[in-house]
């Protein structure tokens, strides 16, 4: 044994086993710990592992991008699978590990994979459960860049795709008896409407065809929206976004049965894009305080939508927790929260929208959300730069729509903030 001295007070040492010496990990996910609150499991769930020096209650940073063997009795133990190990970073890593085990917790999932981006997780699941003849079903509101990669290049492997309406069950219905589907894919909430889908009934009729259910659910983080309790088979989440909460660190994440995310890994490893331990370290600090500033977007969000609604330079306010949204009895089934983000028309045309944006004093003008600053954005001229005007209309993207990621700073300054800016348009 090895002794360091105590960042305690006083001279009592810290005892801690030499590397040469460790014990093999145990990376099993720790199914015993004494809670389930959300509350705790961002902070505790995924810690405590093996590996750790006892004196140490941060999560060590393990940069090696390879582990030795003491003896090959040791590495053919690890080939048999007796003994599991970190053999290779891009297999996996233990400050990683930590992170995938603390999100299977908070959504009661089996396994987690950990990527280096949202994306990579979607291009992961897609080119590991369909295979060429395969047909998925996406809705039409999904991520634009899924969306996309299902349209064009998946449709290179021979992969056919259904874009739907949100809800629209009869049309569900219809693609899955005239296909083989092997997939559904949606986000819900969606980005920038904040359509909600019925998750039970979607998995219900989706695996009476026989089909998977994969739900990105990164415009409701973990602690808003668990999909996997609802019926899906898989959830996906930026992490980029409410996860890591800083806007400092890209990741990306996929949870399930044990079953289906060790195929996912599988092809992840041919991917070659794991999140590097670094990455992981940063995104496992800012959970430690996911719950509240989930909490605190949550409210904010939801009494600034309230203010909105009533606000005559305001024509149309998209929020699932307000009762005028068409799909808040869903959202009230499914979530326990409606999220930081809300979007909505202001009274005024396209330059009229932009002076309301570039008049706000708080906001960073900036894509992406979840964090602790607040961020707001004009789709037409951001994220659906690209789009014909025509083709913005027909999803539903008006000129003077609005999207506002709400971060935590205090709610009596963002709302003087709004006001303020819309009284100059």
């Amino acid at each position: 044994m090895a002794e360091y001295l105590s960042l305690e007070t006083g001279y009592e040492p810290c005892s801690m086993q030499v590397l040469t010496h460790m014990p093999m990990p145990d990376i099993k996910p720790d199914h015993f710990l004494p809670f389930v609150s959300d509350e705790s499991l961002t902070v505790h769930a995924g810690e405590k592992q093996y590996w750790i020096p006892k004196c140490s209650i941060g999560t060590p940073v393990i940069k090696s991008t390879t582990r030795w063997f003491d003896n090959s009795e040791e590495l053919i133990a690890f080939r048999e699978g007796r003994q599991t190990s970190f053999e290779y970073a891009r297999y996996g890593n233990p400050t990683t590990k930590v992170l995938e085990e603390k999100i299977s917790a908070l959504e009661r999932a089996e396994s987690t994979l950990f990527v280096s981006s949202g994306m990579g997780a979607i291009v992961s699941v897609l080119l590991s459960l369909v295979t060429p003849g395969g047909h998925v079903v996406a809705t039409k509101d999904s991520y634009w860049e899924a969306r996309m990669f299902i349209q064009n290049k998946l449709s290179l492997m021979g992969v056919t795709a259904t874009f739907v309406d949100m809800n629209d069950m009869d049309s569900l219905k219809e693609v899955l008896q005239n296909n083989k589907v092997s997939l559904f894919y949606a986000d819900s909430p969606s980005n920038p409407l904040l359509n909600c889908l019925d998750i039970k009934q979607v998995s219900d009729i989706c695996h009476s065809h026989g089909a998977l259910v994969c739900i990105d659910s990164s415009l409701a983080s973990p602690i808003n929206q668990k999909p996997l309790t609802l019926g899906a088979d898989l959830v996906l989440h930026s992490a980029t976004k409410y996860i890591s909460g800083h806007h400092d660190v890209v990741g990306g994440c996929v949870s399930g049965s044990e079953n289906l995310i060790s195929k996912i890994r599988s092809c992840h490893y041919d991917l070659g894009s794991p999140l590097v331990p670094d990455a992981a370290y940063m995104i496992i600090r800012g959970m430690k305080t996911l719950h509240l500033r989930v909490e605190t977007q949550n409210n904010t969000a939801l009494k600034m939508a309230q203010l909105l609604e009533k606000h005559p330079r305001v024509n149309h306010v998209y929020y699932p927790g307000l009762p005028s949204h068409p799909e808040h009895d869903i959202a009230r089934s499914h979530m326990s929260g409606y999220g930081g983000v809300v979007s909505f028309e202001v009274a005024g045309d396209l330059q009229a929208t932009m002076k309301f944006v570039d008049s706000l004093k708080l906001p960073y003008i900036a894509t992406s959300f979840g964090g602790c600053e607040s961020l707001v954005q004009q789709p037409a001229i951001m994220s659906f730069w690209d789009y014909s005007a025509a083709e913005r209309a027909k999803i539903g993207i008006k000129d003077n729509l609005i999207r506002f990621s709400f971060g935590i700073e205090k709610f009596e300054d963002l709302a003087a903030d709004i006001l303020q800016a819309l009284q100059k348009m």
